[in-house]
């Protein structure tokens, strides 16, 4: 699996990131929605990746610099035609290598409480999150599951 920096300009990353957000307001309600579109994702604080395998868009991911100590995982997707193929565990192994070589000395992430996002959850608890509280412009949300991972 080919994991590179992408632009956010190519028709498959586009998709992608709409059927991200489409699913995001099915399963959370509004307020509660995190997930970033384009525009945000495009900021200088934000570095974004695709896992491309056989010419296929295998999923994404971002990494959003919090603090010289910290950074956040954003908008890991994996396609729903393309789960379970380890898409995601590679992108997340890659995010947080580059926290690693960063020198940040914590991964944080929020991710959604309801029962779609519990594959999420145990992709992130199986390489050592632990949840905490919110962080960061974060408030207290029963819609939302903090976690974090000490890197140092």
């Amino acid at each position: 699996m080919d994991i590179r920096p992408d632009d956010l300009t190519g028709p498959e990353i586009l998709d992608l990131l709409n059927e991200h957000l489409r699913n995001m307001y099915e399963w959370s309600p509004p307020e509660s929605v995190h997930a970033l579109d384009i525009a945000k994702l495009q900021r200088p604080e934000i570095t974004f990746w695709t896992a491309w395998q056989d010419g296929l868009l295998m999923g994404c991911g971002a990494l959003k610099e919090l603090s010289p100590t910290e950074g956040e995982v954003k908008s890991m997707r994996t396609p729903d035609a393309r789960r379970g193929q380890g898409a995601g565990r590679r992108m997340l192994e890659h995010i947080v290598a580059v926290a690693r070589e960063r020198g940040y000395a914590w991964l944080r992430l929020e991710t959604g409480s309801q029962p779609g996002f519990a594959p999420a959850r145990r992709l992130y608890a199986s390489h050592g999150f632990e949840t905490r509280g919110p962080f960061a412009d974060y408030i207290e949300d029963p819609n939302s599951v903090f976690m974090q991972l000490r890197l140092r």
